[in-house]
């Protein structure tokens, strides 16, 4: 599955009403550790289908990065039937984020 690109319109409808597991990485274009996660956050897209991996940039979408108290980035968000229910912040291995899925 690719990578879904989150905005306040399909937000609601993609991560909350959801009835698959929500990985969300909240990044920024010009953040460093943020580039260097895009190519484990596609990976992980593409080896699970069993969840919905999504992308949101929070210079676009700031309103949605407030509510879900997003301080620096890249900040990594798992969302079950609409809650937030793992956080976890910078640069990590792909087995580190996996480990937030379980």
């Amino acid at each position: 599955m690719s990578v879904v690109k989150l905005t306040t319109e399909n937000f609601e409808q993609e991560v909350l009403q959801s009835n698959q597991t929500v990985l969300v990485d909240f990044y920024a274009d010009w953040c460093g550790p943020c580039k260097m996660m895009a190519p484990v956050i596609d990976e992980i897209a593409k080896e699970r289908a069993d969840i919905k991996v999504g992308k949101l940039n929070i210079d676009e979408e700031m309103e949605i990065a407030q509510k879900y108290g997003v301080m620096s980035i890249p900040t990594f968000i798992v969302f079950k039937n609409g809650e937030a229910v793992q956080k976890d912040m910078g640069a990590k291995p792909k087995a580190a984020v996996l480990e937030m899925l379980n």
